[in-house]
């Protein structure tokens, strides 16, 4: 038999100003929580026991009636078919319906899209208001996605920054100064991932006045409304600024209330236009949300809230744990946080300091060192914000969050 050979064709010369990544693309950075419990993890399987605090996730399994539901779900035909891209209209109705229970205002079902998570919501709202050039107000510590998010809608963020001596709260003031003709839009997020921070009902309604004042549109977080604590409480900032109803987007979803990170549901809730326009950016990008994690949603949404009051109890016990112990370091200052699972200490007072022959620069610095001294996982401020700062996500068990902690003790009483 005669052989054939074949000659695979060399690969076309490029113009040198040609790149094999798109410009947009090749501009964004990984997601650094999602970086550091990856490492985390893939030391664990190596053998090393690490603890990781980099995760913004609950540890606890996601309550049994919703599984049940998920589970009839999955024998029902008319869930092995496409649906809506906007999503399955029972769970639009239950998040209006939710949305008046949990909020106190009236929206209706058509002003919904059903997201594949959280983070498609924030992705989508940004590419439905933002044009190129247009300036968005990102209060910072801020979560690592806004800022990607923003500028892959061609937009510029601009941080407004409050440090441990404001709780972590940006005013109007600083805002104001920020502000520029080129602003189109703020970022709200309370209460705060990174920070915990929540900011009260007088903060919420004067930041919501002054958007509305100057047509500055509010995509507003409200992924941790049930987890606050203390005197604490969520504000909802179309509640207290019904004016602004028209130039807000609502970002929310079922992961962090119910334990339901792995279901991907988001939503985000926005006038007619602009649900309209990215409910056709979505029928393109990834059409509707896998039907079965719909039902589970349904399922969540529509239920009471006794699972979520048992889950922010152990919460809030991490949480007084974890400040206790982190304030307890010297060179460390931790506010008590107020809402989500998040402890976010500075630690200014530690860099420019040796440890384990490292000379400490940067909070990236001192994360690496822990890490790799005491086999701790933790986010460090640069990927919120400015340098000096450190995540510790307390959702996760009581022996691991002490016993974590306690190696980061251990570890920083060396400092010199």
């Amino acid at each position: 038999m005669e052989r054939v050979t074949v000659n695979t064709p060399a690969a076309a010369p490029q113009p040198a100003d040609r790149r094999r990544v798109s410009t947009r693309l090749a501009a964004i950075a990984e997601s650094a929580t999602l970086a550091v419990d990856a490492k985390a993890k893939a030391l664990k399987a190596a053998g090393r026991p690490v603890i990781g605090f980099g995760a913004g996730e609950p540890d606890f399994p996601t309550p049994d009636y919703i599984v049940e539901a998920a589970a009839a779900a999955t024998r029902d035909p008319a869930n092995h078919r496409y649906s809506p891209a906007a999503g399955l209209n029972a769970l639009r109705e239950a998040i209006a319906a939710k949305t008046l229970r949990d909020s106190g205002y009236e929206v209706s079902p058509s002003q919904v899209l059903v997201t594949n998570g959280g983070k498609q919501a924030v992705y989508q709202a940004f590419a439905a208001v933002v044009d190129p050039g247009d300036e968005v107000l990102l209060p910072a510590p801020y979560w690592t996605t806004y800022p990607e998010a923003i500028r892959l809608a061609g937009g510029v963020p601009v941080e407004v920054f409050a440090g441990v001596d404001q709780g972590y709260l940006v005013t109007v003031e600083q805002l104001e100064a920020a502000r520029t003709e080129r602003t189109k839009a703020l970022l709200f997020c309370s209460p705060s991932n990174p920070t915990g921070a929540v900011y009260s009902a007088e903060q919420t309604e004067a930041i919501g006045r002054w958007a509305h004042e100057h047509g500055i549109w509010v995509l507003t977080d409200e992924i941790y409304e049930h987890l606050t604590y203390d005197d604490a409480a969520f504000t909802p900032i179309v509640q207290v600024v019904p004016e602004l109803a028209d130039t807000t987007i609502v970002l929310n979803g079922v992961a962090k209330t119910y334990a339901m990170t792995g279901w991907r549901v988001g939503w985000m809730i926005s006038p007619p236009d602009v649900t309209k326009a990215a409910t056709n950016l979505q029928s393109h990008l990834t059409s509707n949300v896998a039907n079965v994690s719909q039902r589970a949603a349904i399922a969540a949404l529509t239920g009471d809230l006794s699972a979520v009051d048992a889950m922010r109890g152990a919460f809030d016990r991490r949480r007084r744990t974890m400040v206790e112990m982190l304030s307890a370091i010297d060179g460390v200052v931790c506010p008590t946080p107020q809402g989500a699972f998040y402890a976010y200490p500075s630690v200014e007072g530690l860099l420019g300091r040796t440890l384990r022959g490292t000379t400490v620069s940067t909070s990236a610095d001192l994360a690496a060192v822990i890490l790799e001294h005491a086999e701790v996982a933790v986010v460090p401020g640069e990927a919120f914000g400015p340098s000096g700062f450190l995540r510790l996500s307390y959702a996760l068990g009581d022996d691991d969050l002490a016993e974590g902690v306690t190696r980061i003790q251990r570890l920083l009483a060396e400092a010199e």
